[in-house]
């Protein structure tokens, strides 16, 4: 199983376009990426430019495909261009 916690912190005022394009991004993968376990997209509760995705992967051929899917080419330059730094990503093994 692959795991990572990305932390992301939005430019001011592209909070809106940031939100629209992950959500976009979540549907597509869970209705597109059975490999996919989970994909979720959550923003903090106190600093509002703060956000966590959080993406459990069957293996790594789920991960992988995930990475070239067509719509994930689309979505992610957009994505990234609404960071106000980078991405703080990080990857872990599933214990329980």
């Amino acid at each position: 199983m692959i795991i990572f916690i990305a932390k992301l912190v939005v430019k001011e005022g592209k909070e809106l376009e940031f939100e629209q394009l992950q959500s976009e991004l979540s549907d597509l993968t869970h209705a597109n990426e059975p490999g996919v376990l989970v994909y979720d997209v959550i923003r903090h509760q106190e600093k509002a430019r703060n956000y966590i995705v959080y993406a459990r992967f069957k293996d790594q051929a789920a991960f992988d495909n995930h990475q070239t899917i067509d719509f994930h080419e689309r979505l992610v330059p957009p994505i990234l261009d609404c960071l106000a730094e980078e991405m703080d990503l990080q990857f872990y093994e599933h214990v329980a």
